[in-house]
């Protein structure tokens, strides 16, 4: 072969190699990224971005661990580890461009800020990025209602404080002592006199604050939703809590609030509270939302440095969610918060979740975080334990899971809180529910504190402790006289009755979530689904007829939560009832069809 010929074939070759790797690379691009990330970059444009990687951190052995530390301290390492592993070719990648970058070890992702097209092709070239999202700025509505009230206003006990039956646990000696609740909200006007006492870096000796693991700024830039005329009135990166919005300051009050002089708006006055700001002026990321959750897995000193898992909270509160109208539409991006709500979950760490203020309508629960399975939802009740008007209802149907939500319903319409500047007023919505909850999971840590860190168990007694309450109207399939159901979950707290169910369990025993099993819809049609929760191992489920004829068997091994569908629609309408057996137990129920 002359020369010619085999230059021009090398060329061919080299040409062809390359084409085929930009194709390649091409290829990568198009698969990893987003529509929405695609469309800006095709446009030109410079996004802000999570880079979300393959690798997960398994963490199926902190369920075994016998303390809420033992599960801090190991799941912030495995996470911390499998980060570390997976990113280090972003970072350097990263880092030679001087990117702006948050790198998350909750949640194995990177926030990126205002990231090129030719960055973003790089990152997404690397084999362990599994996908590539924006990181969309969103609005949070807040309360559905709100009215002024004042010092003088004061009911001394605020009616929803009493409703729960708080004061008879406070009666026990039981007010929240010794337990830390975590607030992540519009920020928190500390130095309120009904929440001063309680903040965990407050000294009343020296009447001076250390906010050292107490208290971290997760917002470090004006959102491009806030007024662009004004800065932020409390700053940036603050290192003391401040409250933009006045949102957070009310959640907190009904938390642990008490002034010593009247106005007893907390359902825990006993307890601890450190907190997060995840929204500036109403307005959060996916990154800020992610970036408090990390925080409370594992808090740190003002510099963001020395990361220590012991100083976690028991229970932290979540009054927003990440609207979809306003670009919280990712899976990609849902996955990452339910992650994280699954991973504080592994460390120990309960998060209560309002259920959203799209109600009446069925299937109103479509707002991550509150959708989620792992997320303990809360549903909001009136002054006579009505169902408030804008509650968010289930089933889910988001992702067609038809789970049912709330979980639980808490009192949620005009609820007296604090506000900054020592200032009072009545809010209306879900995110005035959850802090009952929080309270109430607080109550009962106090009077069994060898109970934290089991968020199952926990969950559980505050579920089948709730007085139960009904509808008249149906959803999804899902009777409003079936318990749970899709208005008020299973039903409304009852802080007393969960508090003696927590003193009831043996001490000095390996303390493990009771089985449950939970099935919708039912009544039923055609179809239902049974979720079984703390299951496990070989497993016999069976429906029989109400003449005791056998209609459905299934034999098989159970890891811990499983979905098992049934099919009845070749039998007749009529009463039926279920058996599920076990090596730990039974359980058994009814179905109805018709």
């Amino acid at each position: 072969m002359h020369n010619h010929a085999k230059h021009t074939l090398l060329l061919l070759f080299i040409f062809t190699t390359v084409a085929f790797v930009q194709a390649q690379n091409t290829g990568d691009w198009q698969t990893k990224a987003d529509p929405d990330v695609r469309a800006a970059i095709d446009h030109g444009a410079a996004v802000n971005c999570l880079i979300i990687f393959r690798e997960q951190a398994d963490l199926s052995a902190a369920k075994q661990l016998p303390t809420k530390s033992a599960k801090a301290h190991y799941v912030y390492q495995q996470l911390l580890a499998t980060a570390d592993r997976s990113q280090v070719n972003a970072r350097k990648l990263l880092a030679a461009d001087q990117a702006s970058a948050n790198s998350f070890y909750l949640v194995n992702a990177i926030a990126v800020e205002q990231a090129d097209a030719n960055l973003l092709h790089r990152l997404a070239e690397l084999p362990e990025v599994r996908s590539i999202s924006l990181d969309p700025d969103v609005h949070f509505d807040g309360p559905v209602a709100t009215s002024a009230s004042s010092v003088d206003d004061r009911n001394t006990i605020e009616w929803g404080v009493a409703k729960i039956h708080a004061p008879e646990v406070w009666a026990l000696g039981y007010t929240g002592q010794g337990i830390t609740v975590g607030g992540a909200d519009t920020g928190y006007d500390w130095m309120h006199p009904a929440l001063k006492p309680h903040y965990r870096g407050f000294n009343p000796v020296t009447n001076t604050a250390n906010s050292n693991y107490n208290w971290h700024d997760a917002i470090h830039e004006n959102s491009i939703l806030s007024d662009s005329t004004t800065s932020n009135p409390c700053g940036l990166n603050l290192t003391v809590p401040c409250d933009d919005n006045n949102h957070g300051t009310h959640t907190m009050g009904t938390m642990t609030g008490d002034d010593g002089q009247g106005n007893q708006i907390g359902v825990a006055p006993g307890a601890k509270w450190i907190a997060c700001r995840n929204m500036e002026r109403g307005n959060g990321k996916p990154s800020s939302y992610i970036e408090c959750f990390q925080w409370f897995a594992a808090p740190t000193d003002l510099n963001n440095l020395n990361p220590n898992p012991d100083k976690a909270p028991d229970v932290i509160n979540n009054s927003w969610y990440c609207s979809t109208q306003e670009g919280c539409n990712s899976p990609a991006v849902d996955e990452l918060m339910r992650q994280a709500i699954v991973n504080l979950r592994n460390s120990g760490v309960v998060v209560v979740v309002s259920n959203g203020n799209f109600g009446p309508s069925c299937a109103s629960t479509f707002g991550p975080p509150a959708y989620f399975e792992e997320s303990f939802s809360v549903g909001a009740t009136k002054v006579d334990d009505g169902i408030a008007g804008f509650s968010s209802r289930g089933p889910v149907t988001i992702d067609g899971s038809m789970r049912i939500k709330p979980n639980v319903s808490a009192p949620g319409q005009d609820i007296r809180s604090s506000l900054p500047n020592n200032n009072y007023a009545n809010f209306s919505g879900t995110s005035m529910a959850g802090p009952h909850v929080v309270g109430l999971v607080a109550l009962l840590l106090s009077a069994r504190p060898d109970l934290a860190g089991q968020v199952e168990m926990i969950e559980n007694i505050v579920e089948q402790t709730a007085i139960p309450f009904y509808d008249s109207i149906n959803c999804g399939g899902v009777s409003g006289l079936a318990r749970p159901n899709a208005t008020f979950g299973w039903g409304r707290v009852d802080a007393l009755a969960a508090v003696n169910a927590a003193l009831s369990v043996p001490t000095n025993q390996p303390v493990t979530a009771p089985m449950s099993v939970r099935v919708a819809p039912n009544p039923l049609s055609d179809a239902a689904v049974f979720e079984l929760q703390n299951v496990s191992g070989k497993t016999t489920l069976e429906i029989f007829s109400a003449g005791g004829q056998l209609v459905f068997s299934k034999n098989w091994t159970v890891q811990n939560r499983e979905l098992v569908p049934i099919n009845l629609e070749k039998q007749p309408n009529g009463l039926y009832f279920w058996q599920l057996r076990t090596a730990t137990g039974v359980l058994s129920g009814k179905l109805l069809k018709e």
